[in-house]
């Protein structure tokens, strides 16, 4: 894994010449060292997210629309990005095929992020993270691009993933293991989420370290990235900077830990815990119309980072420029800080 090498090559000089107890020259390339989380904030960077969107959204995915050559091609490029991170296959493949509603043959890429060692056998709990790749594609002879909604989500889902694979190079463990899925056909009845759904309650997510099957008593949480891109729709007249969080009433503890994240990291994001003030807005969202209504219909926690919808989605001008790389940087800077504190 490429990046966990650069990773640990960053510190070789201090391990190699600083005891981890705290004296002197030793021997510290043996000893794990853990450093401060913030040191993987340089791992996400606006150019980089640009050039991830861009390709997203480019016509070589031409929408990504289930079923499409386009949407093969984002699959194809999530599954590489998956491998390089270290996000391990669940089943034979990263690719999890199903018939959509419309009769489309369509794919979730599913992987894990193992938060123990593959000789370990200590049960632990799952977290899900998800983001919706597919996109309307190409209409009456239109490429819907897509970029906001939601390469801007499958890039932020890469991003979290890649500064936790980091913190655990650097010796860190956590409580949880964390599942990532890419999922299709979201604009197809959301049966993306429902075929993942399917499999989890028949037995068929089996934890590969283990062999252990996984159940849905097994799932701490499900986190849902929806659209996190923009800053078109900002939750005060000129703040661009801002993130809206979506959870439960009782969910105070998760809140707190967003807002810990903000202040402790001095992100400076406004953050929103309601759809813009709407109670009817913010229960459709939440419970309605976005992937983690399955999870929450199923007795299972489940909340939502999203930037709001703005006058550019599913529609033709959904392109990479429109978006805000310094603040979608930032907000996955929060989302990782988030999970952190949750697993």
């Amino acid at each position: 894994m490429r990046f966990r090498t650069k990773l640990i090559s960053a510190f070789a000089a201090f391990v190699a010449m600083v005891s981890v107890t705290g004296g002197g020259i030793c021997h510290a390339q043996t000893k794990r060292v853990v450093v401060g989380s913030e040191v993987t904030h340089g791992l996400i960077t606006e150019k980089a997210l640009e050039r991830q969107v861009a390709f997203l959204a480019d016509s070589i995915c031409n929408g990504r629309g289930t079923g499409t050559t386009g949407n093969t091609e984002a699959a194809m490029w999530i599954m590489r990005e998956f491998n390089r991170l270290g996000i391990v296959p669940m089943g034979e493949s990263y690719s999890h095929s199903f018939r959509a509603s419309n009769g489309t043959v369509a794919r979730n890429v599913v992987g894990m992020l193992p938060s123990i060692s593959k000789t370990s056998s200590a049960y632990k709990k799952y977290m899900i993270v998800t983001a919706h790749y597919d996109g309307y594609g190409e209409l009456e002879g239109n490429m819907y691009p897509g970029a906001d909604s939601n390469a801007s989500g499958v890039v932020a889902m890469l991003g979290a993933g890649k500064m936790v694979g980091a913190m655990m190079s650097y010796g860190k463990t956590y409580r949880q293991n964390i599942i990532f899925v890419a999922l299709d056909a979201k604009n197809i009845n959301m049966d993306g989420v429902k075929a993942f759904w399917d499999e989890l309650a028949t037995g068929k997510i089996v934890d590969p370290v283990n062999g252990k099957v996984i159940t849905k008593d097994d799932i701490s949480i499900m986190v849902n990235i929806d659209q996190i891109g923009s800053t078109l729709s900002p939750l005060k007249s000129g703040d661009s900077n801002y993130l809206i969080f979506l959870a439960d009433k009782d969910a105070e503890f998760h809140r707190g830990s967003l807002r810990y994240a903000n202040s402790r990291y001095s992100l400076g994001l406004d953050l929103g815990f309601d759809y813009y003030g709407s109670t009817s807005f913010t229960d459709m969202f939440y419970r309605r119309v976005s992937e983690q209504k399955i999870f929450l219909d199923n007795r299972v926690p489940a909340v939502m980072f999203t930037s709001g919808i703005t006058m550019n989605n599913n529609k033709t001008r959904d392109t990479a420029d429109t978006l805000d790389y310094t603040v979608l940087m930032k907000r996955i800077w929060a989302i990782f800080h988030w999970i952190e504190r949750t697993m």
